[in-house]
């Protein structure tokens, strides 16, 4: 078992950046292939980027490719979602999750543990 937290979320400007981490307890973390996903109100959750279980494989959605940038620090046991040049559509709460195995996947039913969201608000 693994437990995630995130943490990070905020309100900002359009144009601003955010750093979102998502800190894992409970198992070494780089077991894990983990994936950020987000849902704003009334939408489904949708995919946003993953990372391999040792950080070499990278994916990104094509709305954030170029913006945003997954990362993983083995020995904090955290992964990262750098956001930059934000804009309201990435308005939603992120979720952070991970699963059993060395590649990530973009659907959230592959993803066995969840953490409780962070919200990110960017104001236009």
């Amino acid at each position: 078992q693994v437990q995630l937290v995130e943490s990070g979320g905020g309100l900002v400007q359009a144009g601003d950046s955010l750093r979102l981490s998502c800190a894992a307890s409970g198992r070494t973390f780089s077991w894990y292939a983990t994936g950020w996903f987000r849902q704003a109100p009334g939408k489904e959750r949708e995919f946003v980027a993953d990372i391999s279980m040792r950080g070499y494989i990278t994916n990104y959605s094509d709305s954030v490719k170029g913006r945003f940038t997954i990362s993983r620090d083995g020995a904090k046991n955290t992964v990262y979602l750098r956001m930059n040049s934000l804009k309201p559509e990435d308005t939603a709460v992120y979720y952070c999750a991970a699963r059993t195995a060395a590649v990530a996947k973009t659907s959230e039913y592959e993803y066995d543990y969840w953490g409780q969201g962070t919200q990110v608000t960017v104001s236009s």
